[in-house]
């Protein structure tokens, strides 16, 4: 089993900045990738970006990319979402997940689910 907190979301002007952040404990050697996506009212949840746990390669939805940056520190255990430029668009509840197979942009790939962040971009 693999447990994971998210944290750092709130409420941010437009332009803004936010950093989340996603900590795992338990059994982090299965993980294969660590992943972000987000869901708004009234729409599907949508993959933003995900990271590899060993390699540190990096996906990302098209619509985020220039904007968002995902990294990982294995020492910590923790991946972190660092999105600038926010936009309401963005406003989002935020769930970081922990995948212990391939296809890091499809929700089916991850097992392991943290509370979700809420962020909220004010116009």
């Amino acid at each position: 089993q693999v447990q994971l907190v998210g944290s750092g979301g709130g409420l941010v002007q437009d332009g803004g900045s936010l950093r989340l952040s996603c900590a795992a404990s338990g059994r982090t050697s299965s993980i294969y990738g660590v992943g972000w996506f987000r869901q708004a009212p009234g729409k599907e949840r949508e993959f933003v970006a995900a990271i590899r746990w060993n390699g540190g390669f990096t996906y990302y939805a098209d619509f985020v990319k220039g904007r968002f940056t995902i990294s990982r520190d294995n020492a910590k255990n923790t991946v972190y979402l660092q999105m600038n430029s926010l936009k309401s668009d963005d406003t989002a509840v935020y769930y970081c997940a922990a995948a212990p197979r391939r296809n890091l942009s499809v929700p089916g790939a991850y097992d392991y689910w943290g509370q979700g962040t809420p962020v909220t971009v004010s116009s």
